[in-house]
């Protein structure tokens, strides 16, 4: 089950520096360093609370494509991003990430998420030995089981490759805001390093049982789709942001969705995805500045329902 190594050295990581939370005014928080960082409860690992995901905007094709995508990395690694998200369902995106990481410099502090997604638990070993050749890597930082996919199949393994050192987390996802009832039972049954799930301002079932369930069982919690896919964008096209958002250091709508998101006690990381650098920087300026409280996150989410 040794993942076969390759040329690429082995990944190393700076130490963070833990932020302490301080409360500045009535409706927001700040952190003490210039970033917003989260705790991995399994380890005490600290990552940035801002990822990448790589559904369909690193699934291209031409060099022009591939190139621009390298910006697009770049600017992330350079804005302190970590945690990059990819699956071999996502057509070319795995080796469209290999490419970008072999042409950078700056990438020394990647943390790898990766998954499985395929029924069979030696398919799934295959699978994810294939995956980190296509990424260039010896090994991946986590592995999730994709949608849950034949994922009592796959949890022995995983922990097994992880317990051999081939593998640092193991993980499960959904999407789209499906199968959470189902989603609910694995954490309860097994103890998973980290799960990954829909959640954003549009969409806010996980806070009624994962969110709670995941922080309970000690569980990092990754969240896809915190923009649903553009959606968001198109309700807010025109309008103006609402007072509040100076309050939160909020320069753009994307900062604002996706600090409502990082600003939730249970959430570790979000990963949007993006095709363009600019809009890269954009997202990046929510990992800094001052995150709502609970009270100005409950006016977001109703602002949000009457525009």
């Amino acid at each position: 089950m040794a993942i076969r190594k390759q040329h690429r050295v082995s990944i190393t990581r700076r130490d963070f520096l833990t932020a302490t939370a301080a409360a500045v005014c009535p409706s927001v928080v700040v952190a003490s360093d210039s970033s917003h960082f989260r705790d991995i409860p399994s380890s005490g690992e600290r990552i940035p609370a801002l990822g990448m995901g790589t559904w369909i905007t690193f699934d291209v094709r031409d060099q022009r494509a591939r190139e621009t995508r390298l910006a697009v990395l770049r600017e992330f690694f350079n804005r302190g991003g970590r945690l990059v998200d990819s699956s071999p369902m996502y057509g070319r995106s795995p080796d469209v990430v290999g490419y970008c990481l072999e042409r950078l410099d700056n990438d020394s502090d990647l943390f790898s998420a990766s998954k499985v997604w395929v029924n069979g638990a030696d398919k799934g070993v295959y699978q994810v030995e294939r995956s980190a050749e296509r990424w260039g890597l010896p090994r991946f930082d986590l592995v999730q089981v994709h949608n849950m996919v034949d994922w009592r199949s796959h949890l022995p393994v995983l922990k097994a490759m992880q317990a051999e050192g081939n593998l640092r987390y193991v993980g499960i996802t959904t999407s789209h805001g499906r199968r959470h009832s189902a989603l609910a039972d694995a954490l309860r049954r097994e103890q998973f390093d980290f799960v990954q799930f829909t959640y954003n301002i549009a969409d806010r079932q996980a806070e009624q049982r994962l969110l709670p369930l995941a922080q309970d069982r000690g569980t990092a919690v990754i969240i896809n789709r915190p923009f649903r896919t553009g959606a968001l964008f198109s309700r807010v096209r025109g309008k103006s942001l609402p007072g509040w958002a100076a309050e939160i250091n909020c320069d753009n709508w994307a900062q604002v969705f996706l600090k409502f998101v990082i600003a939730h006690p249970a959430v570790t990381v979000a990963i949007p995805a993006t095709s363009q650098a600019r809009h890269m920087r954009e997202n990046m300026g929510a990992l800094t500045g001052q995150l709502p409280d609970e009270s100005l996150r409950r006016r977001m989410a109703a602002d949000f329902e009457r525009i």
